[in-house]
């Protein structure tokens, strides 16, 4: 499966983006926030490459490779996986690109294309994003791609404290105890690092 968007194609990954998924995990600038992910060796990118893939398999769906249109330089990796928030099914929306990547509005696009492709495809699912509240360009990349923040959902994560950015469809708040079905709509700004 395949999303295009102006400038970018998403695909799923294969056996040979494991140089590409070790190269994105192990630079410390694209882990800086979530320290967890990062990838020291091959084993453990083709580890990743497999869990991916296990997704894709049993789902259908996961993390897409994205690439500029008429190139075969992976720019870095967009997607969503099935998780729970508070106890309740919902969707991870998952971007993480090369540094050379940053910048230039890819994350943003690649993000905006896989939160339309949930929407459609899996409406019953809210989708959601977890970011550190210091990662400042990880917030935008969530309102690009149509989430709004949802503070009354943040929750401790893996590498620390997560706020949480919820997409604005019909069925995004049901399920998710403490929400309401208005639960998509923007709190205030709180501050400069609101973003």
């Amino acid at each position: 499966m395949e999303l295009k968007t102006a400038r970018l194609v998403l695909r799923r990954p294969t056996p040979a983006d494991v140089d590409a998924i070790l190269a994105v995990h192990r630079d410390p600038e694209t882990c800086a926030h979530n320290p967890s992910d990062a990838l020291a060796r091959l084993e453990e990118a083709e580890a990743l490459y497999r869990r991916w893939d296990d997704q894709w398999q049993q789902y259908g769906y996961g993390y897409w490779v994205v690439r500029h249109h008429g190139s075969a330089r992976q720019l870095g990796f967009c997607g969503i996986k099935p998780m729970e928030l508070h106890g309740a099914p919902v969707l991870n929306l998952f971007y993480r690109f090369a540094t050379s990547a940053w910048g230039r509005g890819f994350a943003g696009e690649a993000a905006s294309a896989v939160a339309a492709w949930a929407s459609r495809h899996l409406p019953g699912l809210p989708l959601i994003a977890r970011v550190r509240p210091a990662n400042i360009a990880s917030q935008r990349v969530a309102v690009r791609a149509g989430l709004s923040r949802a503070r009354h959902l943040d929750t401790e994560g893996h590498d620390g404290f997560d706020w949480i950015y919820i997409a604005r469809h019909a069925n995004s708040a049901e399920g998710i105890p403490g929400a309401t079905t208005l639960s998509w709509r923007a709190s205030p700004p709180a501050g400069p690092a609101a973003g």
